[in-house]
């Protein structure tokens, strides 16, 4: 017998990984080729997002995006350019937003290249949390927000219009806290970033 979990596999959900970040705190390494398990850090990102339930996958690409491209393998995802990356992640939160436009996507899985502690298990709990596309949703650490995040596309005009800086989304969800559905992960994923040298300890 087959249980179905509401929205685990629901093709109206895609996933939108943001990878366009420069490291400037890691001496101008991109994030997304950082090497994780030996690869680099974008594939596992990637797969996280395919093995919790999103069939369609869009990564916006910012810094070197070139040698992403040569290095990285990410069949089947649609790669999105983001020139303006080195204004802060709001700019690629757009660009990947506006390239769901006319996909059918519903609703779009946001997460971020450089958590590699959240896995499959999150993104499927707050996959699951989907009901419409006025549905908003983020994972949470010991209840407090986090990544990823759900965006039903009736939100993605106004977050669009908000998203500036490294801030992203972050107003929006402020402004519309009392709709956000709060899905813990803390038991299941690792909410820390790779930001600093230091950070590069929790890579394998």
């Amino acid at each position: 017998m087959t249980t179905h979990h509401p929205g685990r596999d629901a093709p109206a959900v895609a996933g939108l990984l943001l990878a366009a970040g420069g490291g400037r705190r890691l001496g101008g390494r991109p994030k997304a080729l950082l090497v994780h398990r030996g690869r680099p850090l974008v594939e596992h990102a990637v797969r996280a997002l395919r093995a919790g339930g999103c069939a369609r996958v869009h990564v916006v690409l910012g810094a070197r995006a070139d040698e992403v491209r040569a290095r990285a393998a990410l069949p089947g995802c649609v790669l999105v350019d983001n020139p303006e990356w080195e204004r802060g992640m709001g700019t690629s939160l757009r660009a990947g937003l506006d390239s769901l436009s006319g996909t059918g996507a519903h609703a779009a899985l946001v997460s971020l290249v450089d958590q590699p502690g959240i896995g499959a298990r999150a993104v499927a709990r707050v996959l699951g949390a989907y009901t419409s596309p006025e549905s908003l949703a983020a994972a949470a650490y010991d209840g407090v927000r986090g990544h990823p995040v759900l965006f039903g596309s009736a939100h993605w005009a106004g977050i669009a219009a908000t998203a500036t800086g490294d801030r992203g989304a972050r107003a929006y969800l402020r402004e519309h806290a009392e709709r956000v559905a709060l899905v813990e992960c803390g038991d299941v994923a690792e909410a820390y970033d790779i930001d600093t040298e230091a950070d590069l300890t929790h890579l394998e």
